[in-house]
């Protein structure tokens, strides 16, 4: 398993990522706080629905006044471009929140309060310009809390236990697709006004709720790395903290001799690529290859999603067992296998199962690859920065891997889709491969 630093003082914050590891998990005797996880999930769901929804319907009303599709694809990413400017910003301001009696909550409580706003206004946008504002600023306040909320596990959690917590956090996740599409299908079409209001009435009432119940907590989850259950390093209070901005933390990411955290922002931005292009660029492969219609080639992606839900919770146990780095590194080899199976028989039946065991290995990667991060960081009071790395890796990640494995169809045809997803993913195992050994992580069980 990956602790949160190295077992060094404070002094070693730039320590190489080999010194990071500790005894294995099955030493640790420590329970997972199953109540805390419960109302982080809770909290991490209220916002995720809300994402959901605006992606499933923000394009159709940006449709009401921009023709063109590519425009419109344009101003969906632009979320992700804030978050990349915005996230390791506040996720940095949270960590300097986070040893205070409040902690990360009220970034997180006001910024669910403020983006609620602009995204209940959505429909009542005369013009585009108001539309803009709108998308804009629920752009700008929902990808300011975003990260710090999924750090939030790092506080009530510890170090050993976060991939199982991360486990139901992501099952919980998968879930809200299903809100978004019953609010979408039972409210969308009797009143657009009233479906764009559910989703952040129900985030700011979770999100209130959460914390509630685990803002009261934060002293005792403080207290508790305090004395020692957490890493060497976060004892020593009175230490200046080197990493005073986002530029202090990309400096000593970059430096960082064994670059074994360069290499895992790499592998996150690979495999997250791959991701996005499996999902985005299947249901045209349908049409194109396997003559089915749109509404049936949508559909192919339903076994991955049941897959994903069945899985990702067992997976999250069995990496507590193996090791992070090693469970992800068999994740991509399972979606790589999973690739290959589609294009051995290019037939709806086996297509949707080569989703569906290919969704499996991106559930190992979806429960690990933040926890990985979060156990090269330096130390304990970056992980909120470290978080918004993570973000901007992904994000930037399923921007462009679309593209790129489009690009590759254009050369070679829609038949070899699957088979040149497959030969990108076995360059992302040769990066996680990388990492484990710069990270000087035996790959073996731990016992």
């Amino acid at each position: 398993m990956l602790p949160d630093e190295p077992p060094q003082p404070s002094a070693s914050v730039a320590a190489p990522a080999a010194l990071v590891e500790a005894a294995p998990a099955a030493e640790r005797p420590e329970r997972m706080n199953r109540s805390a996880v419960l109302w982080v999930a809770l909290a991490i769901f209220a916002q995720e629905s809300v994402w959901n929804f605006y992606d499933a319907q923000v394009p159709a009303q940006l449709r009401q006044f921009v023709s063109s599709a590519t425009v419109i694809g344009l101003i969906m990413g632009l979320d992700t471009g804030l978050g990349v400017i915005v996230q390791p910003w506040t996720g940095l301001i949270s960590d300097r929140l986070a040893r205070s009696r409040t902690g990360r909550w009220p970034i997180v409580v006001a910024g669910a309060c403020v983006a609620a706003v602009p995204f209940a206004l959505i429909p009542w946008a005369t013009g585009l310009p108001m539309l803009m504002l709108c998308i804009f600023a629920f752009g700008l306040t929902a990808n300011s809390f975003k990260g710090v909320t999924e750090t939030l596990v790092s506080d009530y959690v510890a170090p050993q236990q976060r991939g199982r917590a991360q486990g139901f956090v992501k099952a919980g996740v998968s879930l809200t697709i299903i809100v978004s599409a019953l609010i979408s299908l039972l409210v969308v079409d009797h009143s657009l006004k009233a479906a764009f209001a559910i989703p952040p009435v129900l985030m700011v009432v979770m999100v209130a709720l959460s914390y509630c119940f685990l803002g009261r907590r934060h002293p005792t989850a403080l207290r508790r790395e305090d004395t020692g259950t957490g890493t060497g390093a976060d004892t020593d209070t009175d230490q200046a903290d080197p990493f005073s901005s986002p530029w202090a933390v990309l400096k000593d990411l970059v430096r960082e001799p064994s670059r074994a955290r360069l290499l895992l922002m790499a592998g996150i931005f690979c495999f997250a690529g791959m991701w996005a292009a499996l999902r985005s660029l299947t249901t045209p492969y349908g049409t194109e290859v396997l003559g089915m219609t749109r509404g049936a080639a949508g559909g192919i992606a339903l076994p991955g999603a049941i897959a994903f839900l069945v899985c990702v919770v067992p997976l999250a146990y069995l990496s507590h067992r193996l090791g992070e780095l090693r469970m992800i590194r068999y994740g991509i080899a399972l979606f790589v296998a999973g690739l290959l199976v589609g294009f051995a028989e290019p037939a709806p039946a086996f297509t949707a199962a080569s989703v569906a065991i290919a969704s499996i290995g991106y559930a190992v990667f979806s429960v690990n690859g933040l926890v990985a991060l979060w156990g090269l960081a330096p130390n304990n009071r970056v992980l909120g920065a470290y978080t918004g790395l993570y973000t901007v890796a992904s994000a930037s990640g399923m921007a462009l891997g679309p593209a790129l494995l489009g690009a590759t169809v254009d050369l070679t045809g829609w038949r070899y889709m699957f088979l040149n997803a497959a030969v990108l993913g076995a360059v992302t195992f040769a990066v996680f491969t990388l990492v484990a050994r710069r990270a000087g992580r035996p790959l073996a069980a731990a016992s």
